[in-house]
């Protein structure tokens, strides 16, 4: 009998049956990697780290619509949980979130299995010197449980997951700045008390086909501050690369082709706006970074890749604490000092025509002709192939604005005064009645959307008109100074050139509505006296009725102009009611 090839299965097995009875082992790791928990699986685990350990403080920053708490995790060296304590220390917070897609599970398997591994069995507690983490598993914990195996139509495992957005089908991850979900505003209150110096928000991509198990963002492309910018390009981007690729691991900038699924089309990369995590963040003066493992990969290997990451960037954070807490300072400090109102300020971005060649790993793929629909299909291969591509990265200011003083928010629009609280915005709030001159804009040309998006219709296209007004505000309107920490978040929401100020995000569209019409009959009578009195307006109204194109309503338009000229007319439709101190 040959004892060897009976030795070695029985230890195997022993092994397993050990590796097994852990009470550590997590989920993930018990199905072999292909697994996800749900939530109160996830919760349970979670509660016991914490409760098992003196370096994991338990957190609670509200409860979902379904009645699910929101909870996260607190990993802290010495067991603090206080981020004024943390800092007293003189270390940074790093967020780590999951699940705000919680079809996108990789970060949460990922995010147990290091908290489990430096908590309980002492690895890597080198993290810890200057970095506590607060780790998020989950979201959008009601979207969580709407679990099944028909979820993500492009994934590769794991064997079920959550669903993309809440119940009320917002996606939470467009909802940043507008905070429509009630998930949202339990996030956005937990980071304005948190005020991490980092965010990293962790997803799994669509799209292409290609070697990197994982690709990322960071906003150094001119949305954030240029100390924050330069601490990027040069601490972290270069040593994050070469820390994974020397582990096996390359990663590469977020992979968006010039043309839907064509690497040779080249590569483009833009700003994301705070309607994004880490566009939020970069308006927040808080370093944001986006992790995308890739749809196809194992669902092993995404999670492993997402724990390397972390440990990598903690690494990095560990090191360059405080040259990151002095960027962080210096561009809180060019928000509240004023000095950000020096220059215009740019609310949205366009690509230049210029790029630069990278080495791209992807597939080799073919093109040929769908016989079912007749697009373009691509069919990729299993041959690496590098690609060199042309990357179009450089992004220039396009709609400019200037930065005024101060916005007045009438009381009646109380609903955004509550929601920019969520931000942790400070303002006055008017005890009396207050008449003030402000400055404010009327629009026309307005288009609104013809469809629906994150369930409101935002406006598409307006022309802008600053006019001056004197106004009375109302006790409980509020003052909002824009000189402080989050300034970049009042203008984006306030300044309606902003695309995601509440106006184009549609919050204002009754302002466009007219309530008051003329009767014919009387027009016909009222346009004959204005005519006298102005022979000038016959020629205006004979160039206007000119572009009208015959139809049913023309009949209409014709006494609206007339309507629109007499003092009757609505002199507050299409004026903003939001008043700016300049």
């Amino acid at each position: 009998m040959n004892l060897r090839a009976c030795f070695f299965p029985v230890l195997f097995l022993a092994a397993c049956h050990l590796f097994a009875q852990d009470p550590w082992q997590t989920f993930y790791e018990k199905s072999g990697g292909t697994e996800t928990p749900r939530y109160d699986e996830t919760y349970r685990y979670a509660r016991m780290l914490a409760d098992s350990s003196a370096m994991i403080s338990w957190l609670e920053y509200g409860t979902s619509p379904q009645g699910r708490s929101h909870f996260a995790l607190v990993l802290d060296r010495d067991g603090l949980s206080d981020p004024a304590a943390i800092r007293a220390r003189g270390k940074i917070i790093l967020l780590v979130q999951a699940c705000i897609h919680p079809g996108e599970p990789e970060g949460k398997d990922a995010g147990l299995l290091l908290l489990r591994d430096v908590a309980v069995r002492k690895k890597h507690l080198n993290l810890l010197e200057h970095v506590s983490l607060v780790f998020i598993p989950i979201v959008s914990v009601d979207g969580h449980e709407r679990f099944g195996p028909y979820n993500r139509i492009n994934q590769n495992g794991p064997k079920e997951m959550g669903w993309r957005t809440t119940p009320t089908n917002l996606n939470l991850n467009r909802d940043f700045l507008k905070a429509d979900a009630p998930e949202m505003q339990a996030w956005l209150t937990l980071f304005s008390q948190w005020m991490p110096e980092a965010l990293m928000d962790i997803h799994t991509t669509d799209g292409a086909d290609y070697q990197y198990v994982i690709t990322y963002a960071v906003e150094n492309l001119g949305n954030m501050d240029p100390a924050q910018t330069q601490w990027l390009n040069e601490r972290y981007i270069p040593v994050i690369e070469k820390s994974m690729a020397d582990r096996g691991m390359p990663i590469f900038p977020y992979v968006s082709f010039r043309n839907w699924h064509d690497p040779r089309s080249g590569l483009r990369t833009w700003p994301s706006t705070p309607r994004y995590s880490v566009g939020y963040a970069a308006a927040r003066n808080r370093i944001g970074i986006l992790v995308e493992t890739h749809m196809l990969k194992p669902y092993h290997q995404r999670v492993e890749s997402t724990v390397e990451l972390m440990v990598q960037t903690m690494e990095i954070l560990n090191r360059e604490y405080k040259s990151l807490i002095s960027a962080t300072r210096e561009a809180d400090r060019r928000c509240t000092s004023g000095e950000l109102g020096n220059e215009p300020f740019p609310v949205t971005f366009k690509l230049s025509e210029k790029s630069t060649q990278v080495d791209f790993l992807g597939f080799s793929y073919t093109v040929k002709t769908s016989d079912l629909t007749g697009n373009d299909w691509f069919i990729y291969s299993d041959t690496p192939q590098t690609f060199t591509l042309d990357w179009f990265h450089e992004n220039l200011p396009d709609k400019q604005i200037q930065v005024p003083k101060a916005y007045v928010i009438p009381v009646e629009w109380n609903d955004l005064i509550r929601r920019l609280q969520y931000h942790g915005i400070q303002m006055q709030i008017l005890s009396v009645d207050t008449e003030m001159t402000v400055a404010t804009w009327k629009f026309s040309g307005v288009r609104l959307a013809q469809q629906t998006y994150e369930g409101r219709t935002r406006v598409e296209e307006l022309r802008m008109q600053e006019i001056s007004r004197t106004m009375v505000f109302h006790t409980g309107s509020a003052i909002i100074p824009v000189y402080q920490q989050p300034a970049k978040i009042i203008i984006h929401a306030l300044d309606p050139a902003s695309p995601e100020s509440f106006l184009q995000w549609g919050f204002f569209n009754a302002i466009f509505e007219q309530k008051e019409y003329a009767e014919s009959y009387v027009m016909e009578k009222v346009a004959r006296e204005m005519i006298a009195k102005n022979p000038s307006l016959l020629d205006e109204f004979k160039a206007f009725d000119a572009t009208l194109p015959e139809s049913p309503v023309k009949i209409w338009a014709q006494y609206n102009w007339w309507f629109e000229h007499t003092p009757y007319f609505d002199a507050m439709k299409d004026v903003y009611p939001v008043g700016v101190l300049r």
